[in-house]
């Protein structure tokens, strides 16, 4: 299958990079199958980092390695609620370091709201599912080990 990762810059080499950001899955080097989704991040993060030329590097990945772990929420449920504000909010205590991939909806800034009213206790988990259900969420794919980021083939840089 085929896997997008935007950027700022050419990712030749897919490194896991410690980042200060809370982040859905936690840290690893995030992907999309959706080329628009990842094209997107492209343009924001080099909006976000004022330098570079939104990028997105394309790889090819088997996605029946039977080698690794995979954790995969098919839909935003209760579980992928609870791990995605885990993370967000520093509190994972090492639960996805169990796994070498982890795929799911991603928590994007239509999201957010909803997640951060849920997270202040003014919704609970049902109607924040709920809400977070009516919209249409793209995929990600965090590869959190080496062994997982050395089955990623690259395979063309696009420059937007």
């Amino acid at each position: 299958m085929r896997l997008y990762h935007g950027s700022n810059t050419t990712v030749e080499s897919p490194k896991i990079i410690v980042s200060n950001r809370a982040l859905d899955f936690g840290v690893g080097f995030y992907l999309t199958s959706d080329y628009e989704q990842a094209a997107k991040w492209a343009k924001s993060t080099t909006l976000r980092r004022g330098s570079g030329v939104p990028t997105v590097t394309v790889f090819e990945f088997d996605d029946t390695a039977n080698d690794l772990k995979f954790l995969k929420f098919k839909t935003a449920n209760y579980d992928w609620l609870k791990f995605i504000t885990s993370n967000r909010t520093n509190n994972s205590s090492g639960y996805n370091d169990k796994y070498d991939i982890i795929v799911g909806p991603v928590a994007n800034d239509n999201t957010m709201p909803v997640i951060n009213l849920y997270l202040s206790g003014a919704y609970d988990e049902n109607y924040a599912l709920k809400k977070l259900l009516t919209q249409k969420l793209k995929d990600q794919y965090t590869f959190k080990t080496d062994l997982a980021i050395r089955k990623l083939h690259l395979i063309e840089v696009i420059t937007l």
